[in-house]
């Protein structure tokens, strides 16, 4: 119950971070991962300073492996910040569910892992309620309202960002082989900060002071995020924590109505539920074949 307390709060300061983010309006989005990373890094600083652990957290054996994860992570974070400001922010959080049903697409083409046909037919679904989200955006056989449209490129953005997402989740399961989770987080945070700084060229904004405290806020918010998801996993197992990913839905949807007066669609709600479900159905699966293999595994001790 501690370990479930604690990501859903860790789903909540998300939430918050994705809506002070929003509320910037007109900050570009590398700009906003610069914020969203490097004052995030200062809460997880003051975190391991108190455990006594943050030399252990700057010692690694892959830093190529760091900079791969924080490039392909950068980059699906700033695709799905752009997509914040050209998506209502319900709709941006569903289709970004998308991440872990890719996971098992590309594992299975790429990593060669044996996918069962329950978790493809899992995934297939899944990835059906994403077209049922995109579809009434990008509009492809509607007159009148053509593909380059804001709303449209949003949507094509948070697409590729669950894309890149799915990626770094992979890169992130290798480097667990070798890495600390404590490093992951630390370099991803200071990689990304300086990467980001390399999309100063393509113009950033002046943040007025009201966007400033938006921005410093919303980097606080994601770094105390990270650290209660990251100590829910000390308390359950990811399988029994992961479903509790989705308690975000319910929150985007009450606080993009509340805040951004954004009214969900059919077809964003049919959609998410769709993600959802196929979300669900995939980690539950997991966790069944999980227990099978430690039952086996018992059965063959002596």
């Amino acid at each position: 119950m501690r370990g479930i307390a604690l990501k859903v709060v860790s789903v909540f300061f998300f939430v918050v971070m994705a809506t002070l983010l929003k509320a910037t309006e007109t900050i570009p989005a590398g700009e906003l991962v610069f914020f969203r990373c490097f004052f995030a890094f200062l809460p997880v600083v003051f975190w391991l300073l108190w455990r006594g652990q943050l030399r252990a957290a700057l010692h690694t054996s892959n830093p190529l492996g760091h900079i791969l994860r924080a490039l392909v992570g950068a980059s699906s974070m700033g695709l799905g910040f752009f997509a914040l400001t050209r998506l209502p922010l319900p709709e941006a959080t569903a289709i970004g569910y998308a991440a872990p049903l890719l996971i098992v697409v590309f594992s299975a083409l790429l990593l060669k892992e044996r996918v069962h046909l329950f978790r493809w037919t899992a995934v297939t679904l899944g990835l059906f309620g994403v077209i049922i989200i995109l579809w009434p955006r990008l509009t492809l056989f509607t007159t009148g309202q053509p593909l380059g449209n804001a709303e449209a490129v949003g949507a094509v953005a948070a697409l590729g960002g669950a894309v890149l997402s799915a990626f770094a989740m992979m890169q992130v399961r290798k480097l667990t082989r070798t890495e600390r989770t404590e490093a992951i987080v630390v370099y991803f945070f200071i990689s990304a900060s300086v990467m980001s700084l390399a999309t100063i060229p393509f113009g950033w904004a002046m943040p007025t002071p009201a966007q400033a405290a938006l921005l410093i806020g919303a980097g606080f918010a994601g770094g105390v995020g990270q650290l209660l998801m990251t100590s829910s996993y000390r308390y359950a197992d990811m399988s029994v924590i992961a479903p509790f990913e989705y308690v975000s839905l319910l929150l985007t949807l009450v606080v993009g109505f509340i805040v951004f007066a954004d009214i969900p669609t059919a077809a964003m709600i049919l959609g998410a539920l769709i993600i959802v479900a196929s979300g669900i159905a995939v980690i539950l699966r997991e966790h069944y074949l999980g227990l099978d293999r430690v039952k086996a595994k018992e059965a063959n001790t002596p």
